[in-house]
């Protein structure tokens, strides 16, 4: 049992620092009264690279932190307890990766927010699962979906003409990466057991008296 409450304690650690450094920075720069938003992602232009590494600390106001800092959270913890042999390649992978798909294909215009990285651990944790063919680790597939598939019309070009401040592009990228790394990741980590082969059992027989065993 100490081992189980050591092992949760240890899967929220990552993520709830790395949370607290997006406070921290929202903290900052409102209380500041400043604008950090060309910390972001701007697409195709050299000076946009930088945001590939700053872009999730950055959000525009309240609302937008909050959106991102439960799924983080949940989806974080998921992963370094599911997947914390991992999970410290998992992450700046994913992060790296989905920020260089949003400068590549995203809209001449600043992209900020961890919404990237959220939707890259969404898909993450969904096809790991589904790869793996392991019980426990589909059911977190399913847990996924149940938690977040209602928010897979963001990935579209349909949620700018609902909210036009929505990077649609940022979320697509994100699922892209997830699932990228999903499939290179797929034979590290946790596997489903090896079966026992029955024949190997059932297929050795007694031996006969005076005969080697």
């Amino acid at each position: 049992m100490k081992m189980e409450v050591k092992k949760i304690r240890y899967a929220l650690l990552f993520p709830t620092l790395l949370i607290l450094l997006f406070w921290l920075t929202f903290l900052l720069e409102h209380g500041l009264g400043m604008d950090w938003r060309h910390w972001g992602i701007f697409p195709r232009a050299l000076s946009g690279l930088r945001g590939i590494l700053t872009e999730p600390f950055i959000h525009s106001n309240l609302k937008h932190l909050f959106s991102n800092t439960v799924p983080l959270l949940i989806l974080g913890w998921c992963l370094f307890y599911f997947y914390n042999e991992i999970g410290f390649a998992v992450v700046p992978s994913v992060w790296l990766l989905s920020g260089f798909l949003t400068w590549l294909i995203g809209r001449e215009s600043w992209h900020i927010g961890a919404s990237g990285l959220v939707f890259a651990l969404t898909f993450f944790l969904f096809f790991s699962g589904i790869f793996r063919r392991y019980i426990p680790l589909m059911a977190v597939s399913l847990l996924v979906v149940f938690l977040y598939g209602s928010t897979l019309w963001n990935m579209f070009p349909i949620a700018e003409i609902v909210d036009p401040r929505i990077s649609w592009e940022g979320h697509l990228s994100g699922g892209i990466a997830g699932g990228i790394c999903a499939v290179l990741f797929r034979k590290y980590g946790p596997q489903k057991p090896a079966e026992e082969s029955e024949d190997n059992e059932e297929g050795q027989e007694e031996p006969e008296e005076g005969q080697p065993g």
